[in-house]
């Protein structure tokens, strides 16, 4: 927002790019960023090339599974491709000079400009103070005055735009991309681990539910009447559904050999989440409905805890 008022403030006409994940739902966010400094919005919706790019980045991934480097050089490319398709004269973007760990020393902004093939040409006003003047600034398409300077990751020099700028809804510094997060990291490397082949709906699946592993099983528990809800949703063909009946009960979802041994799983999951306290329990599941049944003794926590993702 802060760097589309600077380019703004140049007299030059502005639009909007970002790009809908899977890890960081984002359009919504934007769109209101978007209406509140008065420019269009372009929302690209990323698909299986973007996945691949996580599975296999490049220049590797931060602390977690976030391949930020990678990511930013994916998102520009695609940039400099609808920049094309509409005759914009430059590309610009809010990063700033030594904001990110990963992504924002002045290696990889020269990385991701240099890979993205827009060496020279990729203007971050506001940091390009500090940085070699770019094709835009010295074709006089953006003006001097316009550009700042800030450097680090102290946030106060954003905040005290915004006030110059009359912007109040705006998002929290941080945060926002699942990749960053810990606890999601460990269930998209499990995935990555055992299946060679994932989709979308793999990977939506992720943020819903309890994850445990069982060899090449996986089964995901609800937590609430939404997530029961999603699970269903995002369920496959192949897989097995599980339900206690007659009690307040999650739905589990059973993926990969439908072995004896695995649906017991699912079943004892299902039950140990169950309002169901302990003891012999019926557990009702199946592919289109749940028209099977198995009783099973509910596990106790520490064989739960054993195989949670």
């Amino acid at each position: 927002m802060l760097a589309a008022r600077l380019v703004l403030e140049s007299g030059v006409e502005v639009e909007a790019i970002t790009f809908e994940t899977p890890f960081c739902p984002c359009a919504e966010r934007a769109a209101q960023a978007a209406k509140t400094i008065g420019i269009p919005l372009k929302v690209v919706h990323t698909g299986s090339d973007y996945l691949r790019m996580v599975r296999n980045p490049k220049f590797g991934y931060g602390k977690n599974v976030n391949p930020c480097v990678d990511c930013h050089i994916f998102m520009v490319k695609k940039a400099k491709r609808y920049a094309k398709e509409i005759g914009a004269k430059f590309i610009f973007t809010g990063e700033v000079m030594g904001q990110r760990p990963m992504s924002q020393h002045r290696q990889q902004l020269d990385i991701v400009a240099d890979e993205a093939g827009l060496k020279g040409k990729l203007v971050r006003p506001l940091s390009a103070k500090l940085l070699p003047k770019t094709e835009a600034e010295k074709k006089g398409y953006i003006t001097e005055a316009s550009l700042r300077g800030i450097w680090g990751r102290s946030r106060k020099p954003q905040i005290d735009l915004t006030r110059i700028f009359d912007i109040a809804n705006y998002a929290a510094p941080a945060g926002g991309c699942l990749l960053t997060e810990h606890e999601y990291a460990k269930k998209l490397r499990d995935l990555f681990n055992h299946k060679r082949r994932f989709t979308a709906r793999d990977v939506d699946m992720l943020r819903v539910g309890r994850h445990f592993r069982m060899g090449n099983n996986k089964i995901v528990v609800g937590r609430n009447q939404t997530e029961n809800t999603a699970l269903l949703q995002l369920k496959g063909k192949a897989d097995l559904a599980f339900e206690v009946p007659n009690c307040g009960s999650p739905t589990a979802i059973l993926q990969g050999p439908k072995t004896k041994a695995a649906i017991a799983q699912a079943a004892e999951l299902t039950a140990f989440h169950s309002d169901k306290k302990g003891g012999q329990v019926e557990v009702n599941f199946g592919k289109e409905s749940l028209n099977r049944k198995i009783t099973i003794t509910v596990p106790d926590r520490a064989e739960v805890d054993k195989i949670r993702i």
